[in-house]
């Protein structure tokens, strides 16, 4: 019975992946215009932020429009298809939950940011 449901689930999200990906792509918020300095300066301190993210997942693509709406540089790593990628997310920032946003501040010190909603309010609040 409990294959019947994973392969019930996988086939769910086989079907909505698609669906989900397109309607973002059509709805995707345009960014902030700002001056080519201004621009500069955030790229400069988006340099040491990385956002780990499955790209279906809906939680992901909340913070990945915040990113879109801000006009934010940050790079982005595919924890569900890098092996790489997940590696680091375990084995550095402790569980492979997504959206995870890696933040390496002016000190060297890494700071590993959990759930959506905090990640969006911290990047409104430093960067809007």
């Amino acid at each position: 019975m409990k294959l019947v449901i994973r392969y019930f689930f996988k086939t769910i999200r086989l079907i909505l992946g698609p669906v989900v990906l397109f309607v973002n792509f059509i709805t995707m918020p345009r960014g902030v215009k700002r001056s080519e300095e201004q621009q500069q300066k955030l790229d400069k301190e988006t340099k040491n932020i990385t956002l780990y993210q499955f790209r279906t997942c809906p939680f992901c693509i909340k913070v990945k429009r915040m990113i879109r709406r801000l006009s934010l540089n940050i790079e982005t790593r595919d924890a569900q298809f890098d092996p790489q990628a997940r590696e680091e997310l375990l084995s550095q920032g402790g569980k492979i939950v997504v959206p995870c946003l890696k933040i390496i501040d002016d000190d060297g010190e890494t700071t590993w940011m959990y759930e959506s909603t905090i990640i969006n309010n911290y990047l409104q609040q430093r960067f809007a």
